[in-house]
């Protein structure tokens, strides 16, 4: 998956993945990460998510990362917030109160770019990704928040029906990913309304990473 699609993705409006009142299952269990207030919540390919509008309107603070910035610019135009926008190294950074968006490739986000940040929400990255590159990500994730705590959200679904993104993610699989850094535990498995792109049946899984204490 080559950053040239998702920029013609936008260019040309076909965003079909941007759920327009944001993900019901992010307002389900975003408490079981138990953040207080003021606490930095971390969204890799976020695009013009509304789950960063819940987010802030509950009093957390964003950071997030994103390939197109035709979605950062919609986004903060549908925040109604004119932000500063800034050069970091080979992204560029769209600040605003509470909210960074770094722009630019997800790799180039570095531990001290992104600062401190006290949990990851994973809705719109892992499944996102081909095979090849998820455990790539995967470390880069652990190793620039230092294995912050996650929510990550999944479909799993018969990947031989249907061509990718969004990518099935199989248990199996997530494990192999976060099992020697977090104890993963499921916490919801909904089947999604009318399957997987109108067609192929598939199941929405919501993941909670906390920190392994072995």
């Amino acid at each position: 998956m080559d950053a040239e699609f998702w920029h013609e993705r936008w260019d040309a409006n076909e965003i079909g993945f941007h759920q327009k009142q944001g993900n019901a299952l992010l307002k389900a269990h975003f408490s079981k990460l138990n953040l207080s207030a003021g606490s930095r919540v971390f969204i890799p390919l976020c695009g013009k998510t509304k789950d960063i509008a819940w987010l802030l309107i509950n009093k957390y603070r964003v950071v997030g990362a994103e390939l197109s910035e035709i979605a950062v610019k919609a986004l903060f135009e549908e925040l109604g917030v004119v932000p500063d926008v800034l050069v970091a190294g080979e992204l560029r950074r769209y600040h605003a109160e509470n909210i960074d968006i770094f722009v630019g490739d997800i790799f180039d986000v570095s531990a001290e770019l992104l600062g401190s940040v006290d949990a990851i929400y994973d809705r719109a990255a892992l499944v996102a990704l081909p095979l090849d590159m998820r455990a790539k990500y995967s470390r880069h994730m652990m190793d620039i928040t230092l294995s912050a705590p996650q929510l990550i959200i999944c479909f799993e679904y018969q990947q031989e029906l249907q061509q990718g993104p969004p990518f099935s993610i199989s248990e199996v699989e997530l494990r192999d990913h976060y099992d020697k850094s977090y104890t993963v535990q499921c916490l919801e498995r909904v089947p999604v309304d009318g399957g997987l792109k109108g067609g192929v049946s598939a199941d929405e899984v919501v993941w909670l990473l906390a920190r392994s204490t072995a």
